[in-house]
């Protein structure tokens, strides 16, 4: 049988893998992608997409509990099965839709993880295929943790899937994942315990403006266990023990179930890159500048829909367009939302800028106030040669989308002069962050 042969063979079928499949095929190029798993990517299929779907009865809850006796008589109640058949509304047509749409621009589909020959040859579904460009968009997927008993660990995955949630839940790990669910879990009336390796959740962000959310999700029945590493995992008659070392001694907790978050890794491990000669390392594959591997084949790490259309461009156009990251924001959508972008104070410091810092906690603010929020804080780095904008964190009912302003005006190097002169609409979220610089 014919080896075949593409011009373009993409692994991977989230944003960033369509992106550049749609974009070559478009131009005329022969076209493949594959997939080992439901098209379509982790985001809108078991990622951000359905998670933030869970989220949003939780934020209505949340609301009508904090107006509760302000002109709200009684907080609603949840029912977690009509909530999972309201969240399949958004995923269950993802799959199929993704594929008539990629057959439809002339793709054609694999239902497997290839795995590399060579440079330019691919094993997949049992055959030979060569392409000139292979593009590795494969995404993350949840890290294993090397104890006894992990096999009984269920991951972020299987929460979004719980047809019924449990009395009482253990996330291990406190950044994104192990945060945002822990608050889902709680709100919808689960017990939950979160222990983390570290001395607080979310690492990354600004230890003031985290201490808020520590404090607030204290307050609404989660328990934090810190400083704290997971040892073992038992299956116990109907419940899960999870025993962990702190202090020099081991503990346990006791849950129905137990879910590892404590991060994701690069999906990279059965594609058999070694014999592609292609450099990678724990956080992901090693590229260039144009977002490729020194020796021709075009690899993507794992990223977002930015890199795909760098990728896209140098495939189609030659090498001409190089990867340069604007600011990105950072969003964890608990309740109330963390947000970040650029530096915080240590790596401002680390950096050897001169610089101001700004935090403040201002519940009194009329937007925290009209509904009864408590907990709304800010903290700002500004260039004070510069006067611009380093970095912006915020916790705040709606973090999320005010982060997005200080996208605009840290991309556009606006002067904190520039962004108090703008009239935004009042009362507005958006409108606070003037008081913020």
């Amino acid at each position: 049988m014919a080896i075949k042969e593409y011009d373009v063979f993409v692994i991977g079928t989230g944003t960033a893998g369509k992106t550049v499949a749609y974009d070559c095929a478009a131009e005329g190029m022969k076209v493949a992608i594959a997939d080992n798993r439901e098209f379509g990517g982790t985001c809108a299929n078991r990622g951000c997409d359905p998670k933030k779907v869970l989220v949003g009865i939780t934020e209505a809850m949340q609301l009508s509990e904090n107006l509760k006796g302000n002109g709200i008589i009684s907080v609603p109640k949840i029912s977690w099965k009509d909530l999972q058949k309201f969240k399949c509304e958004f995923t269950d047509a993802v799959p199929a839709s993704t594929e008539k749409k990629l057959k439809e621009a002339g793709i054609e589909l694999y239902h497997q993880s290839p795995k590399f020959l060579n440079e330019n040859t691919l094993s997949v579904e049992g055959k030979t295929l060569k392409a000139k460009k292979i593009v590795i968009a494969t995404g993350q997927k949840p890290m294993e943790l090397k104890i006894p008993g992990r096999e009984h660990l269920m991951v972020s995955d299987d929460f979004l899937e719980l047809e019924e949630l449990p009395e009482g839940i253990v996330f291990v790990g406190a950044g994104y994942i192990g945060m945002e669910f822990a608050h889902i879990a709680a709100r919808c009336g689960a017990k939950v315990t979160v222990i983390e390796f570290e001395e607080r959740p979310l690492r990354p962000f600004e230890a003031d403006i985290v201490s808020h959310l520590t404090k607030a999700s204290e307050e609404l029945g989660i328990k934090f266990i810190f400083n704290a590493k997971v040892s073992e995992v038992e299956k116990l008659q109907k419940n899960i023990r999870v025993s962990y070392e702190k202090n020099g001694k081991t503990e346990s907790v006791v849950a129905r179930m137990v879910f590892n978050t404590a991060g994701r890794v690069p999906s990279i491990d059965e594609l058999d890159l070694e014999k592609a000669n292609v450099a990678f390392e724990k956080s992901g594959i090693s590229v260039n500048e144009f977002l490729q591997k020194a020796s021709g084949a075009l690899p993507l790490t794992p990223t977002t829909s930015q890199e795909a259309r760098i990728v896209s461009l140098n495939i189609r156009n030659g090498n001409h367009t190089k990867m340069d990251f604007p600011p990105v924001p950072s969003v964890v959508f608990t309740i109330p939302q963390v947000a970040a972008i650029g530096l915080t104070e240590e790596e401002a410091k680390e950096k050897g800028y001169d610089f101001v810092v700004e935090y403040k906690s201002v519940p009194k603010w009329f937007n925290a106030k009209r509904i009864n929020d408590d907990v709304y804080a800010y903290k700002t780095i500004v260039d004070k040669k510069r006067n611009i904008v380093l970095g912006a964190h915020i916790i705040a009912s709606e973090a999320g989308e005010m982060i997005n302003l200080f996208v605009l005006a840290m991309c556009g190097k606006l002067t904190t002069e520039n962004i108090k002169a703008m009239i935004f609409a009042y009362p507005t979220w958006g409108n606070d962050i003037k008081g913020m610089v």
